[in-house]
């Protein structure tokens, strides 16, 4: 076979290589958030978008990000982030605050139940990481995942900065 020809080659087996590694993930993100939704509906009457929502509650200052940024670091749209924050208020797990620097803006705070509730709710959803993902791969697997999936995310954030 030619050099040229064997360039080309291994260059669409690489990029194929490439277009399986986006596949895989889809795939995978396909099949695992909903097992994870049912079994947190099941033992926890929690919806994986209000765990989401108040993980990031949890971990953030004083418990509370304007919308803004909670919009910007959950896994949901923006659109629907207003929405499950509703719904979390409605429900006494989180409260909406008047920012006073910024009366434009708004705080979504996490409550002591909200607080509770997520701690309820935490092993189910760690156990539920483990028996869909985590528990497949190495550690070596997990660490060259992380790197990757971070590179990607820097990038896509440098291009929306």
């Amino acid at each position: 076979m030619p050099a040229a020809t064997q360039l080309a080659v291994s260059t669409d087996e690489a990029a194929g290589d490439r277009i399986s590694a986006w596949a895989a993930l889809l795939r995978a993100h396909a099949a695992l958030v909903p097992a994870l939704e049912r079994e947190l509906a099941a033992a926890h009457q929690l919806p994986l978008s209000w765990y989401d929502v108040l993980l990031e509650l949890n971990s953030a200052p004083q418990r509370r990000l304007r919308m803004s940024e909670l919009g910007s670091t959950v896994v949901l749209s923006r659109e629907r982030v207003s929405r499950v924050v509703d719904d979390l208020a409605r429900a006494g797990l989180v409260v909406r605050e008047r920012n006073p620097e910024d009366k434009r803006s708004v705080f979504a705070v996490l409550t002591p139940a909200g607080r509770d509730r997520l701690r309820a709710a935490a092993p189910s959803y760690l156990a539920g990481v483990e028996q869909h993902f985590t528990g497949h791969l190495s550690d070596l697997e997990a660490e060259t995942i992380t790197t990757a999936l971070q590179r990607v995310l820097a990038a896509a954030d440098s291009d929306t900065a």
